[in-house]
């Protein structure tokens, strides 16, 4: 790893964030319709109502997010941020896959929130507000992991 270079430097590198937060956005749409269509026309809860309703927002939200990363990637090119591109596509996939597997829709939302700061700060083009940025949606990833119950192999 120590050969690879840093993550955010190449416009390509913005671009294939922006991919994974446009990907992250279709699959939190899926979870929210999925834990609709799981309520079978039972009523939903406030609570539950807001929840989706927040989600739904946060999708509209990263989606213009990505959008303008893809729109302004040349000047958004970090040379020193000290992440390697691999480490960010893979915090990017964990989150994704947190997403679609987690088990209660109310768990992502600190996760979602995370990846929101995430491309609100790759906008930036200042590396400390990414690595904060980063280091928030991992700790999000972690305490996904930590509270979901894991499956009898």
């Amino acid at each position: 790893m120590a050969n690879e270079p840093n993550g955010l430097s190449t416009v390509a590198q913005i671009e294939a964030l922006a991919d994974q937060l446009s990907a992250i956005a279709d699959d939190i749409h899926v979870r929210v319709m999925k834990d609709i269509n799981g309520h079978k026309g039972a009523p939903f809860t406030e609570a539950e109502q807001a929840i989706a309703r927040g989600l739904l927002e946060d999708e509209v939200v990263l989606r213009q997010r990505a959008n303008g990363l893809y729109a302004d990637a040349a000047t958004y090119v970090v040379q020193s941020l000290g992440q390697s591109q691999q480490k960010i596509n893979q915090l990017t996939a964990d989150a994704a896959e947190k997403i679609r597997k987690i088990s209660r829709i109310a768990d992502i939302t600190g996760l979602v929130g995370g990846l929101l700061v995430l491309a609100g700060a790759a906008a930036t083009g200042q590396p400390a507000p990414i690595v904060a940025a980063i280091e928030r949606v991992s700790k999000q990833v972690k305490r996904v992991a930590a509270s979901t119950p894991h499956k009898a192999v």
